[in-house]
């Protein structure tokens, strides 16, 4: 047949690529074993996991928190309200950067650096978009003049985006490992979503396979460590020797992918790296959480950014001498413009195989494309023989994270994801050589966010937030529990006990809920706004409406409200709902003040 005699003369090639991208992967597998095992049995501190009171016992150091924003005003100041009231450490501020023409965002960082006192603004003196390398580069000036300004000095920076969930204990394990490596980088792992979400759960398999297995493997045998783009730390001596090598720019102001670049020049610089590997403390691997682009041409969108600052753009930026001692990192990072454009036709030709042998078998005839091409299936069975390795590597590598019912969609994930892929390598090299043609860099594509609804800052038990606060001691904890009522709750009993404040408990429930705790300032008060839910329903529920910003219809609440009251609130209210924990006394403060009177009102006990 004229189609078998077209498929074994591609077979063989095609083949021999799929046969030798699995050779080279194998490497990494066994690489990221050896990592594991050495880092299970190593006596070294700087090579086995510290344990909790390793992390405390290193001096704190004073910590900086770069945000990017652009046309962020849906999500900055929740990412900023949530991580700033739920990290684990003291010792840091945010600076996050946003633009003068883009008045929605710079009033949401505004208002939110009122609430909170370690968050610091850096307006860049010309419109947006330009890059994020440039909004850093300017968030980094807005550092250094904070320091003049009130005589403090930062030791470290840490890259963040604005969509970011920041883990509760990620600056703890920064700091310790900032003591003896001038770039530390915290895993990223992306958020969980059904698995009907089948785009986003292709970022969900990249991410654990590549914190799994490829940054532990690129540690061990000597490559340069990519940064993700977030949970990136960078010590003050690597910040000043980024700067100085660059005319005062610690980041590449034309690079897309501003964060591999920064990996790289941080290792030719001599600077040492560190990736902290995924741990599983408190029941949650600490990483940097985040969602990714759920629709199609969204996803296509944003991957080809990565392909076109990775293995397109940075050409520009290196010479081969630079780039002669990481070679093969380079290629690796570079074949997917090749292998991406590759694994589709792959992907048909397998399955083309496939059906006629079987077809073949089934009338007893020889199988035609065997006879034509039998060193290509010979290859081709053998790359997908170690394809189907990887594929079991990377499915165990997302079982660990999101579980085995998602992991067992990962082969299908796998195929669909070479198609993105696909799709996503010949927009970039269209993009690219459009922009080349016109004389120009290539424009940065800017990644829509979201936020999620309530990001869950703390998964433990209220009285173990409760310790971690420094609320109470384990001691008083133990004692507690051993003097508490069957039927009581153990953070009434506490508060009862007098071992807590109200204060107290209300700020750990606000943590292990991700919302913010505090009652509203007078001056964030809407009287009008106050009135949109019926005063009866707001003594029901003990809540109050008191602003509107971004779309959002902000509420104070002592507890979370039922999914009963939020679907009340829909019914005349299409505005996505925040809430802010307050103590019963503030809200009872807020009702009088806000509500019509009522003789004799009693609110319910928390």
């Amino acid at each position: 047949m004229a189609l078998d005699h077209i498929v074994a003369v591609l077979l063989a090639p095609l083949a021999f690529w799929v046969l030798l991208n699995g050779i080279d992967d194998l490497v990494i597998d066994i690489a990221a074993l050896v990592a594991y095992c050495r880092q299970e049995w190593s006596r070294d501190p700087a090579e086995r996991t510290p344990t909790e009171t390793e992390l405390d016992a290193v001096p704190m150091q004073r910590l900086a928190v770069f945000v990017a924003a652009w046309k962020e005003h849906r999500v900055i100041r929740r990412m900023l309200e949530r991580n700033a009231a739920n990290v684990n450490y003291p010792n840091f501020d945010f600076f996050v950067g946003t633009y003068p023409n883009d008045p929605p965002t710079l009033a949401a960082v505004r208002e939110t650096a009122k609430l909170y006192s370690n968050i610091h603004h850096a307006v860049c003196p010309h419109d947006g978009p330009t890059s994020k390398a440039d909004c850093l580069n300017w968030i980094y000036r807005r550092m250094l003049q904070f320091e003049e300004e009130h005589g403090v000095r930062f030791d470290m920076a840490i890259i963040h985006d604005a969509e970011d969930i920041i883990d509760p204990d990620a600056l703890r394990w920064i700091n310790y490992h900032g003591h003896s490596s001038d770039m530390v980088q915290i895993p990223v792992l992306a958020l969980p979503t059904p698995l009907r979400e089948l785009w986003h759960g292709i970022y969900c398999d990249d991410f654990a396979e590549s914190q799994f297995k490829d940054m532990r493997a690129r540690e061990l045998l000597g490559g340069f460590l990519p940064s993700t783009g977030v949970g990136a730390g960078l010590s003050r001596a690597a910040l000043e020797a980024l700067a100085g090598g660059a005319d005062g720019r610690i980041f590449e102001p034309a690079a897309l992918t501003e964060d591999y670049e920064i990996g790289f020049r941080a290792r030719a610089l001599g600077l040492r790296q560190k990736y902290v590997p995924i741990h599983i403390r408190h029941g949650r691997p600490i990483a940097t959480r985040e969602y990714f682009p759920r629709p199609f041409w969204k996803a296509v969108r944003q991957r080809s950014r990565w392909v076109t600052g990775i293995a397109l753009q940075s050409w520009e930026f290196h010479t081969v001498r630079e780039t002669m001692q990481q070679l093969y990192w380079f290629w690796r990072d570079r074949k997917g413009l090749a292998g991406n454009l590759i694994a589709p036709f792959m992907n048909l030709l397998f399955l083309y195989g496939g059906l006629t042998w079987t077809i073949a078998e089934v009338i007893d005839q020889p199988w035609n494309l065997a006879r034509e091409a039998p060193q290509g299936v010979a290859l081709g069975l053998a790359g997908l023989a170690l394809q189907a390795l990887h594929t079991s590597i990377r499915t165990c590598c997302s079982a660990r994270i999101y579980g085995w019912r998602f992991a067992a969609g990962t082969p299908v994930r796998v195929f669909v994801a070479n198609w993105l892929n696909g799709v996503a390598t010949v927009r970039a090299i269209g993009t690219y050589a459009a922009a080349k043609r016109a004389g120009q860099n290539p424009q940065w594509a800017k990644t829509d966010h979201r936020y999620p609804a309530r990001a869950t800052a703390d998964i433990r038990p209220i009285d173990e937030i409760l310790v971690t606060l420094g609320s109470l001691t384990a001691e008083e904890l133990e004692t507690a529990w051993a003097t508490k009522p069957v039927e009581a709750n153990i953070g009434d009993h506490l508060l009862a006990s007098g071992l807590i404040t109200e204060e107290a408990l209300y700020g750990a429930l606000a943590r292990h809920y991700g919302v913010v705790f505090g009652k509203p300032a007078t001056d964030a008060i809407s009287t009008p706004i106050t009135r949109l839910v019926p005063a009866e329903m707001s003594r029901r529920w003990r809540v109050l409406p008191f602003r509107i910003q971004g779309g959002e219809l902000y509420l104070a609440a002592t507890e979370i409200p039922s999914e009963e009251f939020v679907a009340q609130v829909r019914s005349f209210s299409s505005l996505d709902l925040r809430f802010q924990l307050v103590t019963q006394a503030d809200f009872e403060d807020l009702a009088m003040t806000y509500l019509p009177a009522m003789p004799n009102m009693r609110l319910r006990s928390a």
